[in-house]
């Protein structure tokens, strides 16, 4: 499968790039196994934010978390990464991701 390449939207780019040093390799690591068609090593789906989002978790102490988007034929999407401080996900990090997600619908519908 030829690779996908990754889009980035609002500020998950800059989100990223401000985790720690270990977790900012495995996330990048994760994108880069999602791109070629393969699961990322731990994710869940995150149906709560919209169909065909997923979740890539990352354990290196702190918790990190990237939302995105594999479904679509041209690209993987980034919906949202953020640092993770509580059992549950919070509300914010759930709406920007729908938020974008939604913008992005819209977008491919034109």
């Amino acid at each position: 499968m030829a690779e996908k390449p990754l889009i980035w939207l609002g500020d998950s780019r800059d989100k990223i790039r401000g985790f720690p040093d270990a977790a900012r390799q495995i996330a990048g690591f994760q994108l880069w196994r999602v791109q070629r068609g393969l699961e990322p090593n731990d994710w869940k789906p995150m149906p709560s934010v919209g169909p065909g989002v997923q979740e890539i978790r990352i354990h290196t102490g702190a918790e990190h978390r990237v939302f995105y988007i594999a479904k679509f034929a041209e690209a993987v999407y980034v919906l949202h990464a953020f640092e993770k401080r509580m059992r549950r996900t919070r509300q914010n990090d759930l709406d920007l991701a729908r938020h974008r997600l939604g913008l992005l619908l819209k977008q491919r519908a034109r």
